[in-house]
């Protein structure tokens, strides 16, 4: 017996007390409201109507009932809402990851996008290496997370892509930083510092490919994972690092320069199981896809003085 659809029914008779505007507003015909109402009354073997008269009236036991039955149906959209917002996403909790370098301007503006679209998701959110979610993913300890590329499928379901451009970190008093950009072939016979390769192995051997293929072969690849390491590493000499020109902006005394004639990125999405995905992990990758999308552009580099055509000279008597 379908309870909930049987007390629906007698609810609205109950309200108009007349069948036929009750089957009106229900949208059937009288007499299966009436057999509908007839059965309810036989499972809970009261009678619910008086119909001895050509009014129709509740009885003792009707009335005491439509309170209940009107609080169960209640109970049952708030239920019904409950799950809806749960199966869209909006509601429960969102076990998501982020890199260790995710500007805290970035953070701030997706979780504050996520607070907008979805206020009753719980985003209990981790600092994660690409290496580390990719495996959390896959044991199912992580619902989404923001993955440099290339990230092999894995069972992965990958958002919109967000390419950022890269420069080369270099200290300021470096010569190179007095080009308005820099070859990857001119920095032959330097280290390039970097995160460690178990962080993002799959981007790691990108850059390293990419470097070599264009004539830059580092002399030693020198792992560092914490900004304040790589910009150690970065000047004091003798090591350069590629990088998003966000990264400069945390130290004065390093320049960012672009890479001459190689369109050098590194890509970013966020991803998430393909099979059981939890139903926010969509919503959390379209709002990556803008958050990282918005970033600022790198700065311009600052142009090169022309030589003047003529000395200039000081008089010392002057």
């Amino acid at each position: 017996m379908d309870l909930l659809r049987h007390l629906r029914h007698f609810v609205v008779v109950a309200q108009e007390l007349h069948f036929g505007r009750a089957a009106e507003l229900l949208g059937m015909a009288q007499p299966p409201l009436s057999q509908s109402v007839q059965r309810l009354e036989r499972e809970l073997a009261v009678e619910l109507f008086d119909r001895s008269r050509r009014q129709v009236r509740l009885t003792t036991a009707g009335q005491l009932l439509l309170g209940e039955a009107e609080e169960l149906l209640a109970g049952e959209r708030r239920l019904r809402n409950v799950a809806g917002q749960v199966r869209d996403g909006v509601l429960g909790v969102l076990r998501a990851g982020v890199p260790p370098e995710t500007p805290a301007v970035t953070l701030r503006a997706l979780l504050d996008r996520l607070a907008e679209r979805a206020p009753g998701l719980d985003v209990d959110l981790h600092e994660l290496t690409s290496g580390e979610q990719e495996r959390m993913l896959a044991e199912g300890r992580l619902d989404v997370g923001l993955l440099h590329h290339p990230v092999a499928d894995g069972g992965l379901r990958f958002g919109a892509p967000v390419d950022v451009p890269l420069g080369v970190l270099l200290p300021r008093t470096s010569p190179l930083a007095r080009a308005r950009e820099v070859e990857l072939a001119a920095l032959a016979g330097l280290d390039l510092v970097t995160a460690p390769r178990a962080t993002a192995p799959g981007w790691h051997d990108h850059l390293l490919d990419v470097c070599r293929r264009h004539g830059y072969t580092p002399a030693r690849v020198r792992p560092a994972r914490n900004p304040e390491f790589l910009f150690g590493l970065v000047l004091a000499g003798g090591g350069v690092a590629v990088e998003p020109a966000a990264t400069a902006r945390r130290e004065p005394r390093i320049a960012w320069r672009p890479v001459a004639a190689v369109p050098l990125v590194k890509r970013t999405s966020a991803a998430w199981p393909r099979r059981a995905a939890h139903p926010a992990a969509p919503m959390l990758g379209q709002l990556a896809a803008e958050v990282l999308a918005a970033e600022p552009a790198p700065p311009a580099p600052p142009p090169v003085p022309a030589p003047r055509p003529w000395p200039v000279l000081f008089d010392e008597a002057g």
